[in-house]
């Protein structure tokens, strides 16, 4: 793709956000002329942009995952200080700023220990290409944002009921599990023993990517907490768990790994077993001699 091609889909991207964030917008507060949900979304591509020059310029990737937990920490953040959220609504503010603080500094530990991220290997040196990856970023952010940033900045206050209390537990439970997977990976990979071979113990014996079922679970809790304060267009608040489904299985996420696992194991007795045994998303206990 050349450079002013990708170019323009950034900015197509970046209105397609911009625009989603006006339609949801309950008119109630603006900043600097600027409906709050658009100053947000905006705010977040800024962000990466910002952070996508000296990236650029040093040819590092290093900082892409780092920056992507930050961008989340500071328009959730941003959301809170600009609105006056309700228990509800700090709650998910902290759940928010728990997860990426988790998630972001694992990633960033984890490409800093293996030195280099290969999705960038093609891309990086074409600023056009590099700087889409980076606005896509912001787009990644501002769509799984999307139920919180309803739920925060809405001027309608619900008391915490079943929605809360069930969404809560459903956000525990993803987190619970998009944790405890990336836990038992990284003290896998620590081992030399295991160079060359594929995890399949622990939660890893019940999905080939339980981390990404967690995270799909805990941002649908995130929508099932919102859903009481969503009135008209912020019903697409929902588009967040399902945009982040849509990525993680279609998208960035599985199909990547997935190709490059085959292309690694592929062939070898004991993968084919594993991958026939094991469910691609959703965790199943594991079959006899899948261990």
């Amino acid at each position: 793709m050349k450079n002013s091609v990708a170019f323009l889909v950034s900015v197509l991207v970046t209105g397609l956000a911009l625009g989603l964030a006006l339609l949801l917008d309950d008119g109630a507060q603006t900043v600097l002329g600027l409906p709050l949900l658009v100053t947000l979304a905006l705010f977040g591509f800024v962000v990466q942009w910002a952070v996508f020059v000296p990236s650029f310029i040093g040819q590092t990737e290093h900082y892409y995952d780092l920056a992507g937990a930050l961008t989340y920490a500071s328009v959730i953040m941003l959301a809170a200080l600009l609105s006056t959220p309700d228990a509800r609504g700090a709650v998910i503010t902290a759940l928010v700023l728990l997860w990426c603080g988790r998630l972001g500094s694992f990633l960033f530990m984890r490409v800093k220990r293996s030195g280099k991220d290969g999705r960038f290997d093609d891309i990086k040196p074409h600023w056009g290409r590099f700087f889409m990856a980076w606005t896509f970023q912001g787009l990644w952010v501002f769509m799984t944002l999307l139920a919180a940033l309803v739920a925060i900045t809405s001027t309608v206050t619900k008391a915490w009921d079943v929605w809360a209390s069930i969404g809560l537990l459903i956000w525990l439970a993803g987190f619970a599990i998009e944790a405890t997977a990336d836990r038992q990976k990284s003290r896998f990979k620590a081992d030399p023993g295991n160079d060359g071979r594929f995890i399949r113990h622990g939660l890893w014996a019940w999905s080939r990517h339980p981390n990404y079922f967690g995270e799909i679970v805990l941002w649908t809790g995130i929508a099932v907490m919102a859903t009481p304060l969503m009135q008209g267009w912020q019903w697409l608040g929902w588009a967040s768990p399902v945009f982040v489904c849509w990525l993680l299985t279609q998208v960035s996420g599985i199909p990547m790994l997935e190709k490059r696992a085959d292309e690694k194991w592929g062939g070898q007795a004991d993968y084919e077993a594993y991958k026939a045994a094991t469910p691609v998303l959703i965790p199943w206990p594991p079959r006899q001699g899948t261990q």
